[in-house]
């Protein structure tokens, strides 16, 4: 039997969101600074990406990341974050999770009760406070990049579904939000194959009709990814959402074939992203926690710390806190005679039929 590509991996859930965490197996990638790596990796080495998120080892709502030597000398390890359909400047569910197996593992050394510690994540530094006791992580805090609002209260005509009125803003990726009222939608699990169909025609829409450019990094283009909002269901949380991961292209001409994955957790960037609205509109102060309720009921806690900007923008730097758990350790191959090396896709769950 010859094997190779060796990977070792920790796989971990944050609030119900799985986050692969690549240990060992891949040394370095070029680049000077952890967004040029991750550049290097989505031109040059996707094939990681692809075989650790397609069938057999992944499925739609997966997540991994890649641990790498930083670049910044205040840092205390780097990584890249992969996704279905693209490579995040930053992801917080990512974070928790890398936070929670660095520590978990002694890749970082623990102090309790607390261990605060910089990683280096393709958006910039990310500030970590993690509480540990009896050698587990009970509760990570990051401080993310900052966040801000581009526009708010925009109409935009969605095929299929008329017009219908977004924000867009920054928390880490470029998030389109709309309200899940007008639709119907509690935000139930059960409402799944609803809440990704809509989410998925509203980003498509939006990433038409309102461009978007990050102006520190106009390498970050467009809004990718979906959120719905609603009331909230879990005691103490404020609002609830629903983010959506595409996990495919998409087809106009065929909406009701139309999948993803709607993320399990309450989703670290897109708190930072509702947030960041929420301060535009005058809704949420800085120094208030913010209660943000997920899919499956579970909640990360935001918080606004101060005010800033980005370029044109009014920003806000914003925390989350939440938890992850370790569910196993693992080692992947590629068998020599594997006729998918790289993994596939089938459009039975998987959006853009098979690849």
């Amino acid at each position: 039997m010859r094997l190779s590509n060796m990977i070792f991996a920790v796989d971990l859930h944050a609030c119900g969101e799985p986050g692969r965490v690549i240990v060992g197996g891949v040394r370095d990638v070029p680049g000077r600074t952890m967004f040029e790596k991750m550049k290097y990796l989505e031109q040059h080495q996707d094939d990681l990406r692809k075989r650790m998120l397609r069938e057999p080892r992944g499925y739609p709502a997966a997540n991994c990341n890649l641990i790498l030597p930083p670049t910044r000398p205040e840092a205390d390890a780097g990584f890249v974050i992969m996704e279905q359909v693209e490579y995040p400047p930053m992801s917080g569910t990512n974070t928790i999770c890398v936070t929670t197996a660095l520590l978990e593992t002694g890749m970082v050394p623990m102090r309790e009760p607390v261990t605060d510690l910089v990683l280096e994540a393709p958006a910039g530094l990310v500030g970590v406070r993690a509480e540990c006791s009896n050698g587990k992580v009970t509760k990570v805090t990051f401080q993310n990049v900052p966040a801000f609002a581009v526009h708010l209260d925009k109409t935009i005509e969605v095929p299929h579904l008329g017009a219908v009125t977004v924000d867009v803003a920054w928390g880490g990726m470029f998030y389109v939000m709309a309200d899940a009222a007008p639709f119907g939608l509690r935000l139930t699990p059960d409402e799944g194959r609803d809440i990704v169909r809509i989410g998925e025609m509203i980003k498509a829409a939006t990433a038409e009709q309102l461009p978007v450019v990050h102006p520190q990094n106009p390498e970050i283009v467009g809004v990718t990814i979906a959120q719905l909002s609603g009331p909230p269901s879990a005691e103490g949380a404020h609002l609830k959402n629903a983010v959506i991961v595409s996990t495919g292209k998409l087809d106009w001409e065929r909406p009701a074939t139309w999948t993803g994955a709607i993320d399990r957790s309450p989703c670290g960037t897109g708190t930072c992203a509702k947030m960041a609205v929420l301060h535009a509109k005058g809704a949420l102060p800085l120094q208030r926690d913010f209660h943000h309720e997920g899919i499956l009921g579970t909640i990360f806690t935001g918080r606004l710390v101060e005010e800033t900007t980005v370029g044109p923008y009014k920003a806000v730097v914003p925390t989350i806190s939440g938890r992850a758990w370790i569910t196993g350790f693992a080692q992947y191959v590629v068998d020599a005679e594997d006729p998918f090396p790289e993994g596939f896709t089938v459009g039975d769950i998987w959006a853009g039929g098979t690849t």
